[in-house]
């Protein structure tokens, strides 16, 4: 029997932007919310922050405002103006329970 992990096939905000809509090749769609998405956040600005102990515990009322699909993983920019973000798809599934 071989095991196979499920594969981001397709992606979406939701209606109100709150909210990653991710599918897989298992058919699932599996939500992340975007407040969980940008304190998840590791590019180095990010990084960087929570090292100099400057990086918010949470995000209320953030919002998706763009997505870009670069083939292994999703560059999300927030409605706080942050778009440095690449999230692996991998990641992403993780981030969602996978």
């Amino acid at each position: 029997m071989t095991l196979v992990a499920p594969i981001v096939v397709d992606y979406e905000a939701s209606a109100d932007l709150a909210t990653l809509l991710v599918r897989t090749t298992e058919g699932e769609t599996l939500n992340v919310s975007a407040e969980q998405l940008r304190v998840s956040c590791k590019c180095a600005h990010c990084t960087r922050a929570r090292f100099d102990g400057r990086f918010p515990e949470r995000f209320p009322g953030i919002a998706i405002t763009e997505i870009g699909d670069l083939g292994y993983g999703l560059n999300i920019s927030f409605s706080d103006g942050h778009n440095r973000g690449i999230y692996p798809k991998p990641y992403l599934l993780s981030l969602a329970g996978r």
